[in-house]
């Protein structure tokens, strides 16, 4: 993604100004220059130092705020070159081609940190302030590109959230059902478990009422033989005079 530093072209001068009068009456210019040498070897401590010294020779010296903020770029001082840029983007005294070149240069600091919404403002205001532009129609189409391919990851990424969610709530109930069910079928067999032991216990007192009235009836039936015996015997006693044993072993 290219990165524009502005260049210097000095038109022809009046015959009656030297070169070296010029530079002394804007030397800025000068020292841009020198700069964008040193930029273009790699140089960018040096040449940052030139815009530097250009900026004190004219504190309102264009190029050398708008080459400064390449500079920065260049040395991954991301957040500067953006805040450098954003001052130069609201001086509304420039011209149309210069201020295209800051939005397009913005759109390349915002374009690096992922905020592509944001480039995608900056290069499509580059396009509107230089229709001729190039470059920032490409990279207006590279953003909307890559924008969309996000947007649609991020839409994929909140859809299988809301499955696994869904998947999870599915889980959960089903778990609970289990659980559920599991306490059912556990009190159920407990209910089971104490109708049987009712059931067993009720059997039991039915059997000790049968024993006890079977005793009961076996004991009044043998005070009936007994008494009858005893009557008989009686009878016997008087016939015959015979004695008879009192009383009978069961």
């Amino acid at each position: 993604m290219n990165y524009r530093v502005i260049t210097i072209v000095i038109a022809a001068v009046a015959s009656m100004l030297s070169f070296d009068a010029y530079s002394q009456k804007m030397p800025e210019r000068h020292l841009v220059r020198k700069g964008n040498r040193q930029y273009e070897r790699g140089n960018y401590d040096t040449s940052v130092d030139n815009y530097s010294r250009a900026l004190q020779e004219n504190p309102e010296c264009f190029e050398a705020k708008f080459n400064t903020a390449n500079v920065q770029f260049r040395k991954e001082l991301i957040d500067k070159s953006e805040q450098t840029l954003r001052k130069l983007a609201q001086d509304s005294t420039r011209t149309d081609l210069e201020r295209a070149d800051v939005s397009y240069n913005l759109g390349n600091t915002l374009f690096v940190q992922q905020r592509l919404e944001e480039a995608l403002d900056c290069y499509r205001n580059a396009m509107r302030l230089n229709p001729d532009d190039k470059e920032a129609k490409f990279n207006y189409a590279l953003t909307k590109e890559l924008l969309k391919q996000q947007q649609n990851q991020q839409q994929q990424q909140q859809q299988q959230n809301q499955n696994q969610n869904q998947d999870q709530n599915q889980d959960q109930n089903q778990d609970q059902n289990q659980d559920q069910q599991q306490d059912q079928d556990q009190d159920q067999n407990q209910n089971q478990d104490q109708n049987q032991e009712d059931k067993q216990d009720q059997n039991q007192q039915n059997q000790e009422q049968e024993q006890q009235i079977s005793e009961q009836e076996q004991q009044a039936m043998l005070e009936a033989i007994q008494a009858q015996e005893d009557k008989t015997q009686d009878k016997l006693k008087d016939k015959k005079g015979v004695v008879i044993r009192r009383g009978k072993n069961w």
